[in-house]
């Protein structure tokens, strides 16, 4: 698909009101991309999401820090999933790679494309962000929100909304960059003094720039609250090719 195309794909769906059978097509696609996204990642779990910018190259302190937090992250059980491409999300998976781990990339087609990083054991590419969203949520018992931009606000404030709502249940939410979340967390503080949202959703937040102390929190977390050593291997079935 070419860069206009997937632009002109992107802005349709936000387009106000179309024909019946345009509206009806459109989600059988949406329909059809999450199923793909369910059978290519339902074996891969348990996982840890990071989320983080794409802009971050190799010599930039988070992404060692990255690189670090996906490494102790793969040593105590988890498959790292990213986004899947360059920056933050490449270091969390270069870094389980390094330990032997488990990768998995939800990637994103873009105008300007952003191709996988070479870290990953599988990678599911999505047209719909909010698709892609639902495969990072998903699958994950515990999410790290590294150093990012709009995307990644968007992906965090999610996350914190859905446990909020307890649409999810209430997995650990690390912030990993404390001098960079700080403007942020003054103003998050600043909604709890103004009771827009309550003490207890701000303490769910867990803050640590020590990438082996938020791997034992979030295994210590993901086996007493959530039962993770508990939890048997999903089976695969011949006739739904699974094998």
């Amino acid at each position: 698909m070419s860069s206009s195309n997937i632009q002109n794909h992107q802005l349709d769906i936000l387009s106000g009101p179309e024909s019946r059978l345009k509206e009806f097509r459109r989600a059988l696609n949406v329909f059809f991309e999450i199923i793909r996204g369910y059978r290519g990642l339902h074996f891969i779990g348990p996982c840890v999401t990071v989320f983080g910018s794409a802009r971050f190259k190799s010599d930039h302190h988070y992404y060692k820090l990255s690189e670090e937090l996906g490494y102790e992250l793969a040593l105590a059980g988890f498959t790292i999933m990213t986004g899947g491409g360059p920056g933050i999300m490449e270091a969390a998976n270069k870094g389980a790679k390094r330990a032997e781990g488990k990768s998995v990339g939800c990637s994103i087609v873009l105008p300007r494309e952003q191709n996988q990083n070479a870290y990953l054991d599988k990678w599911v590419e999505f047209k719909y962000f909010f698709v892609r969203k639902l495969m990072l949520a998903k699958y994950s018992y515990a999410f790290v929100a590294a150093p990012g931009g709009f995307g990644t606000l968007d992906e965090l404030f999610e996350i914190l909304t859905l446990i909020q709502t307890k649409k999810m249940r209430n997995y650990s939410v690390v912030l990993m960059g404390i001098e960079y979340w700080k403007p942020m967390l003054t103003f998050i503080q600043k909604m709890a003094h103004e009771k827009t949202i309550d003490q207890t959703d701000l303490d769910k937040i867990i803050l640590s720039d020590n990438p082996k102390e938020i791997a034992q929190i979030i295994r210590t977390k993901g086996i007493s609250e959530h039962g993770l050593v508990d939890r048997k291997p999903m089976r695969k079935f011949w006739f739904l090719f699974e094998k």
